[in-house]
């Protein structure tokens, strides 16, 4: 159910993201800066000289084309990887101008390809753009500084312009090459990266189709195509008509939800804020923020606004209605957004981030924005939607009593109960050094491969935790059910950094109970309203001493007894189901633990050969046994394949799968910019409904390795 404004909210929107009128040309094309610098030093503008930067170069080609479409001026975009491993990207929008620059006295087109920082995008009167997702970036020019070759052809008052840079230097005029096909505009850019510059030539398509499938749903009229020359197969088209209330649909996918998704779209001044959120039946958060087409991955003021709002709405409304008593303790933010599913897409002026990565955004102005909108946005619909708005509440409540059970559970836990006289679990095998920084916990498959694994480790360093059977699947079950579950409680305790209550969200966007802080913003910036003020929350004593009591046990990775914890399961089936249910658990508990890469998959091998009394070869895959094979055939060799840890002897196991200079281990790590890709796959393939887990596994059943049949 889509919640939109009236006409003069809408008209306003469309002023500030509209289509921007008048000329585009030379005037329009701003000089911040010189590119000397930039193959000297390409880390201060792409990230490194690696793969980060390999992939920025695209980002910052295709957000140009990006800010036509802002502008009103594009609404196709194509991006190809082609044969010689060279890139693309072209836009049907106005064309980079090709006039004189007054200032610069050259092509308008080779300023904005040869110097840093010059387009038509930096804000203020007469800009060529009024938001920018490419404001804070180091622009097209860059990309051109770092390629061995480019060209930019553009199509522009019915004629094609052409000009060629070697290592970002032009080696022709930008000279006009012929007549346009009838109605044809925009900018084709072509490039191929310099690797003696940079140290990484090779391109993961994943990027690519992740970022433009993030650009197609928050830019809604644009479609974004994709062509893979060298991998045909991977060649995709993004185009989502319904915007972010379609991501929200998607991300929602593998659950069962309450309510059609709630969307809303407002502006104010020279902002405008697009929100899109829906309740599931699961306990987790996801809220994916972001600000001029740029994914905020910590969030920020825009956060911080919303998950006030929502808090101080469901409170007021929950009261109003009487589902909350007076003497009843308040919601806090956790409650409110348990199985949550939310997308925020922010435009405004002259953005301000915590870093130049832009993970975080700080501008202070925003969090009353966002807080008017969803506080009057979700009232308004759930006076207009009872009987949802009551799931909707039920679900906080149950969540309440929910986490309140948890935080009794995640106390006993710390305090050792049910434990023994040191309060680590019994069936910890510990290490006895207590440098963390050298240590190292395998978390291992039943008490068989963990007598192994005790015999086969270093006593000093290596600590060894059995679990039995399979750990609860924590995206189906309830926080308090899951701290109920003895393996997962002996896991906890074991790795001493506590849980994370909030299920992964970023609690650096609460505001529960700081009604102070909360009034003071509002009235500082103006945006927000007496009726925000008025339902604030007043009874803040109740939520604030929960607040304290869940921070004494709070998830804290300083805290954390082993530099290295590794998932050490069957290479089988069974097996890899539970590595899978150990992340999962990991990734909702104990995100912060993964992005930091302490969690570490073991790699055992399947077979042994043997060939007489003392040589042994160890292979990972059916292909490597082969080739063992062949290379030892005349000594008659012999082959037994390992169905689990338990038949290997110590020996075998602490040579091919503990021995740090011998073994093979995996690192778990949590990138950023996969966020959207990370949370659907928990969520379809750990949720509850059937359906989308078997899409997606007849979908990339061809891509499936070791496969381990049963007959």
């Amino acid at each position: 159910m889509d919640m939109n404004g009236s006409d003069d909210q809408s008209a306003h929107i469309d002023e500030i993201v509209g289509k921007v009128e008048g000329d585009y040309d030379a005037n329009q094309i701003q000089v911040l800066e010189g590119l000397e610098a930039v193959r000297k030093r390409p880390g201060m503008y792409v990230g490194d000289n690696g793969k980060r930067g390999l992939h920025q170069m695209f980002k910052e080609v295709i957000d140009n084309s990006v800010d036509e479409a802002l502008a009103g001026h594009c609404d196709h975009i194509t991006v190809t990887i082609h044969a010689d491993n060279s890139v693309s990207v072209e836009d049907n929008g106005r064309g980079i101008p090709v006039d004189t620059h007054k200032k610069m006295g050259v092509s308008a087109l080779q300023v904005v390809m040869t110097v840093l920082h010059a387009g038509g995008k930096f804000g203020g009167e007469g800009s060529g753009y009024k938001t920018s997702g490419g404001l804070h970036g180091v622009g097209v020019s860059c990309t051109n500084a770092l390629s061995a070759w480019m060209e930019t052809t553009v199509y522009r008052n019915g004629k094609v312009y052409q000009q060629r840079y070697e290592k970002g230097i032009p080696v022709s005029e930008v000279k006009e090459i012929g007549d346009a096909p009838e109605g044809k505009t925009g900018t084709h850019q072509h490039w191929f990266a310099d690797d003696t510059v940079l140290t990484e030539s090779e391109y993961d398509v994943q990027i690519f189709k992740t970022r433009m499938r993030e650009l197609a749903y928050l830019n809604s009229k644009v479609k974004f195509e994709f062509i893979d020359e060298q991998e045909p197969e991977e060649s995709e088209t993004y185009y989502y008509l319904r915007g972010i209330p379609q991501l929200v649909e998607d991300l929602n996918d593998g659950k069962d939800t309450l309510h059609p998704v709630i969307a809303f779209r407002r502006a104010k001044d020279n902002s405008e804020v697009e929100v899109a959120m829906q309740y599931n039946d699961g306990y987790g958060t996801t809220l994916l923020a972001f600000s001029n087409n740029i994914h905020n991955p910590d969030g920020g003021t825009h956060a911080s606004g919303f998950n006030a709002a929502l808090t101080r709405t469901m409170n007021a409304y929950a009261k109003k209605m009487g589902f909350l008593k007076e003497k009843d303790n308040n919601f806090t933010s956790d409650d409110v957004s348990a199985g949550l599913t939310a997308v925020i897409s922010l435009r405004l002026e002259n953005p301000q981030y915590n870093s130049q990565d832009k993970v975080k955004l700080v501008t202070p102005e925003v969090m009353g924005l966002t807080n008017s909108l969803v506080g009057d946005g979700l009232m308004t619909f759930f006076e207009e939607n009872p009987q949802m708005a009551k799931r909707i509440i039920d679900k906080s409540i149950i969540a309440q009593r929910a986490r309140e059970a948890a935080r009794k559970a995640a106390e006993s836990i710390r305090r050792g109960n049910a434990m023994d006289s040191f309060g680590l679990p019994g069936k910890l095998s510990d290490c006895q050094s207590k440098d963390a920084s050298v240590c190292e916990i395998f978390l291992v498959e039943g008490d068989s491969a963990g007598g192994s694994a005790k015999q086969a480790r270093d006593r000093v360093t290596q600590a060894i935790l059995p679990l039995r059977g399979k750990i609860l699947n924590v995206e189906r079950a309830r926080i308090d059910k899951a701290l109920d579950n003895e393996e997962i409680k002996a896991l906890i305790s074991a790795l001493g950094v506590g849980i994370d209550l909030s299920m992964g969200r970023n609690s650096e966007d609460d505001h529960d109970g700081d009604e102070d802080q909360m009034n003071l913003e509002l009235s500082d910036n103006g945006n927000g309203n007496g009726a925000a003020r008025a339902y604030e929350i007043a009874d803040t004593k109740g939520s604030k001493n929960r607040k304290e009591k869940e921070r004494e046990i709070e998830f804290d990775l300083s805290k954390l007894r082993y530099n290295k914890v590794i998932i050490m399961t069957d290479a089988d089936v069974d097996g890899e189901h539970i590595r899978t249910l150990l992340l999962t658990f990991f990734y909702r508990y104990m995100k912060p633990l993964v992005a930091a890469g302490h969690v570490y998959l073991a790699q055992p091998p399947l077979f042994v050969v043997k060939a007489g009394k003392d040589e042994r070869y160890y292979a990972m895959t059916e292909g490597e046994r082969d080739d063992i094979l062949k290379g030892i055939k005349k000594k008659n060799p012999t082959v037994q394949r390992f169905k689990g840890l338990g038949e290997m002897n110590a020996e075998e196991l602490e040579e091919t799968t503990m021995a740090p200079d011998k073994r093979k281990l995996v690192q778990v790590q949590l990138d950023k910019q996969f966020e959207l890709e990370i949370e659907e796959m928990f969520s379809k393939l750990m949720g509850d409904k059937v359906e989308p887990r078997r899409e997606y596994i007849e979908r990339h059943a061809k891509q499936a390795l070791n496969v381990d049949w049963h007959y």
